[in-house]
């Protein structure tokens, strides 16, 4: 979108924001009484107020549509491990023909079709008797940061080296 587009539109919701507390502060500023005052800020709000009720309509928007990509994800997925089945499955069928025949080479222009037999691989089919000396233990993982524990502590004084309390906002629509 060009810039000559987005001047058509008006200002963004920061610049409308920014002038609405301009606006304010400078009302502060005057000696007017109270419905004065009152009735000003919220003509001032107005354009805040359809600016932000459109963005949120926007958000609403894209985060529909991306709902709607993970849906169409899932699905796609789903759709590819079918189709590397039904291949894998096409494969058995060719391997369990050419062993069944005893062919163990099949040429043809565009390619070669051989069996091969594989190395010798361990099957475990009782893991309750193998004995303990062919088992291995998996590391432990890592002691993990309690964050109310952290939190619970600064609350009570305590000083908690490499954390501290932060507050942030987030945005609420209902």
């Amino acid at each position: 979108m060009s810039n000559q587009a987005l001047a058509v539109r008006g200002p963004s919701l920061f610049e409308v924001a920014a002038q609405y507390r301009d606006d304010i502060e400078r009302l502060l500023d005057l000696d007017l009484d109270e419905q004065t005052l009152a009735d000003t800020l919220d003509s001032l709000g107005g354009e805040l107020q359809v600016k932000a009720q459109n963005t949120v309509m926007a958000a609403r928007s894209l985060e529909a549509l991306a709902e709607a990509m993970g849906r169409e994800m899932q699905r796609m997925e789903q759709r590819r491990k079918a189709v590397q089945a039904r291949a894998a499955s096409l494969r058995r069928y060719i391997m369990d023909a050419m062993q069944l025949a005893g062919v163990k080479r099949i040429e043809c222009p565009a390619f070669r079709i051989r069996t091969q037999a594989n190395p010798a691989s361990v099957e475990v089919f009782d893991p309750d008797q193998v004995p303990d000396a062919y088992r291995r233990q998996a590391a432990p993982p890592p002691p993990e940061i309690s964050k109310s524990a952290i939190h619970d502590a600064i609350k009570l004084g305590v000083e908690v080296p490499g954390a501290r309390l932060v507050k942030t906002s987030r945005l609420v629509i209902e």
